[in-house]
């Protein structure tokens, strides 16, 4: 993917998955790539039109949560691309649980009951959901990983004050809540998610994506009760199925470790499944847009420009 110099440009950084470019100091153009990462790793090779379900998601999404609270979003000039409104962020991510998987599963698992310093409750089995949903928050690392962090810590450490850490409290649980409602109606349980926040001046917006299946897990609503009867596994929608062809070939992002060959057929089947993802989710057939790096800028372009006149 080429890298851009658009007008007014003060900053670029490249992350995993997306290049951001700050306009101003005031705007931000996110532009979703093809790349795809696991254990913390770039694989090799890009997923065609993985840029643009993840960015058509996270849009649609963000469309359909803002009644519930201010978000970043401006515009989507191009099918893998974002513009927003630059917030000074909280460095925490609001992680929200409905089901008791992934993390929260392993941490309970090895006998213990306090998340984040949430209690969890006794006799709960993998999978299965909490009496109601838990905040879970993580800190969003400079360097290395993210940790698990409580409420307390976050407002003793100063990363929030109590009153704002109140209101993105307030924002994760009704967007979870709108998220499961959207969900459902695709037949779909959303099993976990994580929010960012940030600032501009006084008031609280909601940044980056939400409920993608990079950022979710979701589970398939029917069966989902057999198969917890049964103590099988659920039937998910999530990119799980690359980290477990990873693993089933070696490979968990470990020193020493080597990327297994990625085939054509497999590149493939991998866009095909985040296509499958994306009408899953949104309930619309994916329609596949590929513009030039020429075309993509231009769009950019304009579009800034109608957002800076």
């Amino acid at each position: 993917m080429a890298t851009f110099n658009f007008p007014g440009q003060t900053k670029f950084y490249s992350g995993k998955v997306r290049d951001v470019y700050t306009i101003d100091d005031k705007w931000l153009v996110m532009i979703a790539s093809d790349r795809i990462s696991a254990f913390d790793v770039i694989l090799p090779k890009p997923i065609p039109f993985k840029g643009q379900v993840l960015n058509q998601i996270a849009a649609y999404m963000l469309k359909a949560t803002a009644d519930i609270c201010p978000n970043w979003l401006v515009n989507t000039p191009a099918p893998n691309c974002a513009i927003g409104k630059k917030c000074v962020p909280f460095k925490v991510e609001m992680v929200i649980r409905g089901n008791l998987t992934g993390h929260a599963w392993r941490t309970y698992s090895s006998g213990t009951r306090i998340l984040c310093g949430v209690t969890m409750p006794e006799g709960m089995k993998e999978n299965d959901f909490f009496p109601e949903p838990i905040i879970t928050p993580s800190t969003k690392a400079d360097v290395g990983h993210d940790e698990d962090i409580s409420r307390e810590d976050i407002i003793k450490k100063g990363i929030a004050s109590e009153v704002d850490y109140s209101v993105m409290e307030k924002y994760t649980r009704a967007l979870f809540a709108r998220g499961k409602d959207l969900a459902a109606k695709q037949g779909l349980i959303l099993v976990d998610t994580k929010y960012e926040f940030g600032k501009i001046g006084d008031e609280i917006y909601l940044m980056d994506e939400i409920h993608t299946p990079d950022s979710s897990r979701y589970f398939y609503a029917d069966g989902y009760e057999d198969r917890q009867s049964a103590g099988e596994r659920q039937k998910q929608l999530s990119k799980e199925f690359v980290r477990e062809w990873l693993i089933e070939n070696n490979f968990m992002g470990k020193q020493g470790q080597t990327v297994p060959e990625m085939t054509d057929d497999w590149i493939t089947t991998i866009s095909n499944r985040y296509i499958e993802l994306y009408e899953k989710v949104i309930g619309e057939k994916f329609v596949p847009e590929t513009l030039s790096d020429t075309e993509t800028f231009n769009r950019i372009t304009d579009a800034l420009q109608e957002i800076t006149a």
